[in-house]
């Protein structure tokens, strides 16, 4: 059953929606965590060791700081999207019609 903004909800038909964002916000916390610890931790707290290795020649925290940090960026953002449209998909609040396309 897909869920619309237009239908009235009393507070117990309402509690799918406090399950939804409560996932989407668990989500975001854990990818937003990855985001801060990845470049924290390998551009800054373990540089020293980091450095020790070569990546692509250049010092692999040096790499991490300044690429590493994009392309982790970018791998988040993807699975953010693939996570909330299954999410969306197990709520019903897809944004795609009945033969799956995307509208």
């Amino acid at each position: 059953m897909a869920h619309t903004g237009e239908e009235s909800q009393s507070p117990s038909q309402g509690d799918w929606r406090r399950e939804y964002w409560r996932r989407n916000l668990r989500l975001m916390l854990a990818l937003l965590s990855v985001w801060f610890i990845v470049p924290f931790c390998g551009g800054i707290l373990f540089v020293e060791q980091l450095n020790q290795v070569s990546f692509g020649g250049y010092p692999l925290g040096f790499w991490i700081a300044q690429q590493g940090s994009i392309y982790t960026f970018l791998l988040l953002i993807l699975i953010y999207a693939v996570r909330m449209d299954r999410l969306d998909d197990k709520f019903g609040v897809s944004e795609r019609d009945e033969e799956g396309r995307r509208q």
